[in-house]
């Protein structure tokens, strides 16, 4: 196995039983100055995450969700979300994840996505493939938006702007639309189950290991101005190919209060 994927999968076991000693029990929650929550046990699983790929390689740079970033000029950055989707944690709903992924000159070499309550372990490294507990991941073959599955989340600058009436457009067209979000939309688009994912808010520490997941599984993943994953990326647009292409032209050029020209489903 690769040396950068077998050390992130030995940090996120790491993380995992820092996660699930403190899961469903008593702990404190501060709200950041961004407004979302973080508890002992995100600062824990960082710590541990931290302890593993330092002893590793200590030369390269890690940048962190709790604790920020060390040696962020190094030629290789570990990007690191102890528990993206801790709203999820705090609520005892099963829906977050670990997300370490490596970059290396400004492109994501190696990641993996860890969901310790789902029991998914999900890896990937730079012309390797995809890999989700053991099975090679592949995108779907979806072509048409009318027969593509969709999920949307993180949507609240979208709102705001002319892209609304774009993704209204698609959520019309689609075979159908739903809002799985965190990780669980992208290892389920990863795995050929789904066919879009869509969001405008995000932070790259969410989305980088994932992004090397769906990209090694055949798909396009970029952000929605259809650039690639970068350490400023705050949007998503991924899906095979094909779709990318189509909804990426779409929302290129929004024109407020028009229809987007996507044509509808007939069926159920």
């Amino acid at each position: 196995m690769n040396p950068y994927v077998e050390t992130a999968i030995r940090a996120a076991h790491a993380a995992r039983e820092r996660i699930l000693a403190r899961y469903h029990g008593e702990f404190e929650i501060e709200i950041k100055d961004d407004q979302t929550p973080v508890t002992v046990a995100d600062r824990e699983a960082e710590q541990a995450i931290r302890a593993v790929l330092t002893e590793a390689f200590p030369d390269h740079g890690i940048y962190g969700e709790e604790f920020g970033a060390d040696q962020p000029d190094a030629e290789y950055l570990w990007l690191v979300d102890p528990i993206d989707g801790t709203k999820g944690f705090v609520r005892g709903t099963g829906m977050f994840s670990t997300q370490i992924a490596l970059m290396h000159q400004g492109r994501i070499i190696a990641a993996v996505s860890s969901a310790p309550t789902a029991d998914e372990l999900a890896w990937a490294a730079e012309g390797e493939g995809a890999w989700l507990n053991d099975e090679r991941l592949s995108i779907s073959a979806v072509t048409d938006l009318a027969d593509a599955h969709v999920s949307g989340g993180n949507l609240v600058t979208m709102a705001g702007s002319p892209r609304w009436e774009v993704l209204r457009g698609i959520v019309i067209g689609c075979n159908r639309f739903r809002a799985y979000g965190d990780y669980y939309h992208y290892h389920r688009l990863a795995a050929g189950q789904l066919d879009v994912v869509i969001e405008s808010d995000v932070n790259v520490l969410d989305i980088a290991a994932l992004s090397l997941l769906v990209t090694e599984a055949g798909g396009v993943f970029t952000d929605l101005e259809g650039d690639p994953v970068r350490l400023e990326t705050t949007s998503v647009l991924a899906a095979p190919p094909a779709l990318h292409a189509q909804l990426l032209s779409a929302f290129s050029s929004p024109a407020p209060g028009a229809e987007p020209g996507f044509s509808t489903r007939t069926d159920g």
